[in-house]
C-alpha cells in the first residue's frame, strides 16, 4: 500500500527508544488532536453564537440546552481546551527535563513557549466570550492588570478592550481575538513548529555513533500508534464531556462589582492570588514575565546538556533548568491550591 499524505509527514524512521510514550509523553501529537477538536467544535458553536452582551450568555445557554449535540460539542470545546493547556505544559516539562532544547534545537524550543502563550491567551479569551458571572474576574480584575503597566497601560487596555471599560466593544474584540487574530497566530506558528520538528532532525538523541540502542521504528508503526493514541484521547474527551458538563452561569451584569469569591481561570489562580501580596504590577506583571525570561534562558543562557546525553531524562548537562524548573511549578502549584481553598 502506498504511503498517504498523513504518512509522509512524519520521517521514514525514528528511534525506537525515544518513541515510546514514556520518553515523548504522547503531547507533541495529542497537542495537535486537540487543536483540531478544537477548530471543528468551535466552527460548529460559531453556528449559534452571538457576540454582543445581551445575547452572548443567551446563546451559549441555547446552544447547551436547545441545539441538537450542542451540550456535547460545548463540552468537547471546554474540555479539548482544558487539556490543551495541561498537554502544552507536559510538553514544555518534557523539553527541559529531557534537554531537547539544545542546539539545534533552541529556536524551535522558542516557538513552543510562544505556542504556550497562545493557548493561554486563547483559553482566556474564550472563557471571556462565556459572558456569564462565572468570567468576572477574568473580565475585570485580569485586565485590569494591563492599567498597571507605567507609560502604555492605559492606551494598551484600551487598545485590547476597545473602550475605558468592558462593553460591547470589549466582547466584539475578545471574540476576534479569538477567532481570528490568536487562532491564525496559532495555526502558523504550529505549523513552522512542526516544519522545524523535521528540519532539526525530529527526535531529540545522541548522535548514531553514541547511540546503544540502534534500533528504529518504522513510519508506519508510528502514525498506527498515533491513530491509537488519538482514539483513545477522543473516547476519553467524550467520557469527561458526558460526566463533567462544561460550566455555565446567568448572564452578566456589569452594573454590580466584582464577587469576593470570583476566580480566576484554574490556569491563572497563581497570579490571583499573587495579587494579595501587594502591588498588582509586580506581582501580576513583573513575576509572570520573569518566569518567561527564565524559560527563554533556559536554552539561550543556562547550560544545555551535551549531544551524547540527549534522548534521556534528565540528562546532567541540563541539571540547574531541572532543579528551577521543578522549584517554580512547585510554587505555582502551591499557590493555585492556596486560591483555590482560600
Amino acid at each position: 500500500m502506498r504511503p498517504s499524505f498523513f504518512h509522509h509527514l512524519h520521517p521514514p524512521s525514528v528511534p525506537a527508544r525515544q518513541a515510546r510514550f514514556r520518553y515523548t509523553l504522547g503531547a507533541g501529537g495529542l497537542s495537535v488532536f486537540l487543536v483540531l477538536v478544537l477548530i471543528v467544535t468551535g466552527i460548529l458553536e460559531m453556528f449559534y453564537y452571538i457576540p454582543t452582551p445581551e445575547r452572548a450568555a443567551q446563546s451559549v445557554q441555547e446552544i447547551t440546552f436547545l441545539v441538537p449535540y450542542g451540550s456535547l460539542v460545548r463540552g468537547l470545546h471546554y474540555w479539548a481546551a482544558q487539556f490543551l493547556v495541561v498537554v502544552s505544559i507536559l510538553h514544555l516539562l518534557r523539553v527541559i527535563f529531557t534537554g531537547a532544547y539544545a542546539e539545534p534545537r533552541r529556536f524551535n524550543y522558542l516557538l513552543g513557549i510562544v505556542l504556550l502563550g497562545l493557548v493561554l491567551f486563547l483559553d482566556f479569551t474564550g472563557y471571556v466570550l462565556r459572558w456569564d458571572e462565572g468570567i468576572r474576574w477574568a473580565l475585570v480584575a485580569g485586565t485590569n492588570l494591563i492599567r498597571t503597566i507605567p507609560g502604555i497601560g492605559e492606551d494598551l487596555y484600551r487598545f485590547v478592550m476597545g473602550s475605558y471599560q468592558p462593553g460591547p466593544a470589549t466582547l466584539i474584540r475578545f471574540y476576534a481575538w479569538h477567532i481570528f487574530g490568536l487562532t491564525l497566530a496559532l495555526a502558523g506558528i504550529g505549523l513552522w513548529h512542526l516544519f522545524r520538528v523535521r528540519r532539526d532532525g525530529g527526535i531529540a538523541v545522541p548522535p548514531p555513533a553514541l547511540r546503544a540502542d540502534q534500533e528504529r521504528l518504522s513510519r508506519d508503526e508510528l502514525v498506527r500508534r498515533e491513530v491509537l493514541a488519538m482514539l483513545i484521547a477522543g473516547v476519553i474527551l467524550v467520557v469527561i464531556t458526558i460526566l463533567f458538563p462544561a460550566p455555565i452561569a446567568q448572564p452578566m451584569d456589569l452594573m454590580l462589582s466584582t464577587g469576593a469569591d470570583s476566580r480566576a481561570p484554574w490556569f491563572f489562580l497563581w497570579v490571583q492570588h499573587l495579587l494579595r501580596w501587594g502591588d498588582p504590577f509586580v506581582f501580576g506583571i513583573l513575576i509572570p514575565l520573569a518566569i518567561l525570561v527564565f524559560l527563554i534562558a533556559i536554552a539561550y543562557v543556562l547550560p544545555s546538556p551535551s549531544p551524547e546525553q540527549l534522548g534521556r531524562w534528565f540528562p546532567n548537562g541540563g541539571r540547574i533548568s531541572q532543579i528551577l524548573s521543578a522549584l517554580i511549578l512547585l510554587a505555582l502549584i502551591a499557590l493555585s491550591l492556596l486560591a483555590l481553598f482560600s
